[in-house]
């Protein structure tokens, strides 16, 4: 579903639920001034069309004992074994996030580890063993300032 086939209502439930995403829907019906129905239907074809991916918690990691936040730039040798590779960090528990990016590294991954030493662990008896993957440049987080969900006000322009 394209920016131009979401309609005021599609782009005002899309802020109910970035900014909560536990509202209930009668309220979300409420604020928009239609029916439960309506929005249930109009929610499940976000869904179905992929605007909306889901919900979930969010776990404060360091509450869970989860100390030290890093991001650790890649380089796969060879783009024909990316996806091999890509496949295999995916199932890393340590990493959250994995993105292709632009320069001299392939990839760029962001997770969570107890300390440093479990970061260590991480890097060099998973990641670096990983076929293809030949380099890794880490940057520890010392303290993440904020995060947000994308903004859904652009679409109002």
């Amino acid at each position: 579903m394209s920016k131009e086939m979401l309609d005021a209502i599609d782009r005002k439930i899309l802020k109910f639920l970035v900014k909560n995403a536990r509202m209930p829907y009668l309220e979300i019906a409420r604020e928009c001034g239609i029916s439960g129905a309506a929005i249930h239907q109009r929610i499940k074809k976000l869904e179905d069309t992929g605007v909306v991916l889901g919900s979930r918690m969010i776990v404060n990691p360091k509450k869970v004992g989860l100390d030290v936040c890093a991001f650790v730039n890649l380089r796969i040798q060879d783009p024909m074994m990316t996806n091999a590779a890509i496949e295999r960090i995916k199932h890393i528990p340590e990493v959250v996030e994995c993105h292709f990016i632009t320069g001299e590294y392939s990839a760029m991954v962001k997770l969570y580890c107890v300390d440093n030493e479990h970061l260590m662990r991480t890097i060099f008896d998973h990641i670096l063993r990983i076929p293809g993957v030949t380099t890794s440049q880490t940057y520890i987080s010392l303290n993440e300032l904020f995060s947000n969900e994308p903004h859904i006000n652009y679409l109002d322009r």
